[in-house]
């Protein structure tokens, strides 16, 4: 097998702190608990994107049997210029079951002791910001009691 050409450059894009509300289970599903969280306000900072989070975003997901929380969290930025830009977020959060409980019952826990990953795509009609559409970027989370951070990070 011959080697592997080097990983894509991963350039800092932003970090977004959300504010997030209860979450909301649908009960059992097929595949394990389906529920959802209420995305409020935020802040948008960074480098290369900066603005506030629309409060009205919603982050869907499944509690797996296998200890794995599914996340697709959809949602609008409103970036300084006034620019909308719609993202969608998915991803996956697992780590050892004694940690996952910390985090359950609103405990700090660093982001370093649980797995916290998402893939985000960018949608804009806005002139300026079009080549977000062409774009995709990691995004490394911490989840706390009352609100989400995302460090993001553009795919070079």
């Amino acid at each position: 097998m011959s080697a592997l050409p080097p990983a894509p450059e991963l350039v800092p894009l932003c970090r977004i702190t959300c504010e997030v509300d209860a979450l909301v289970s649908l009960g059992e599903a097929p595949c394990g608990e389906r529920r959802y969280v209420p995305l409020g306000g935020g802040t948008v900072e960074g480098p290369e994107l900066n603005g506030t989070l629309v409060p009205g975003g919603v982050d869907w997901q499944v509690q797996r049997k296998d200890g794995v929380l599914e996340i697709a969290a959809h949602y609008v930025l409103r970036l300084a210029d006034g620019s909308l830009v719609e993202v969608q977020s998915n991803g996956l959060r697992h780590g050892p079951a004694e940690v996952m409980a910390r985090l359950a019952r609103g405990e700090a826990v660093g982001s370093h002791e649980y797995f916290f990953r998402t893939l985000v795509r960018f949608t804009t009609g806005a002139p300026a910001w079009v080549h977000l559409n062409k774009m995709m970027a990691i995004a490394v989370g911490q989840r706390e009691a009352r609100r989400v951070v995302l460090d993001l990070y553009r795919l070079g």
